[in-house]
């Protein structure tokens, strides 16, 4: 299920280009246009959820699988030592696109200077 007027949908379905870290069926994998830390990706499930606060028992898997991905791929970009992980959920929390998606930013202190 799409949103026809969502950007993340569109970068999903590959009408407005992204530079892919990660793709499987359920899950894309991109790198921030705008990064607020030296290594900073988006993970986005391919379904459309507009926020946290629409998630379903029936997502739990989605949502575990998403979770289980976030260290491996954080690894690869070198952030062994650590990351930090950010999902703003409506709009009192920041949230400006709404298609659930989770921000993993990394390098040297990136929360320090991070707004998200």
């Amino acid at each position: 299920m799409h949103d026809p007027n969502c950007i993340f949908c569109k970068i999903i379905q590959g009408t407005i280009p992204s530079k892919k870290l990660y793709e499987d069926d359920d899950v894309l994998g991109v790198f921030d246009i705008n990064p607020a830390s030296p290594v900073h990706f988006l993970l986005l499930p391919k379904r459309h959820i507009p926020t946290l606060q629409h998630v379903k028992e029936g997502d739990s898997s989605l949502l575990g699988k998403m979770l289980v991905l976030i260290p491996q791929l954080a690894e690869q970009q070198g952030c062994g030592d650590g990351f930090k992980t950010v999902i703003n959920t409506g709009p009192n929390g920041g949230q400006e696109v709404y298609h659930l998606h989770i921000h993993v930013l990394g390098g040297p202190r990136p929360w320090k200077r991070a707004t998200i």
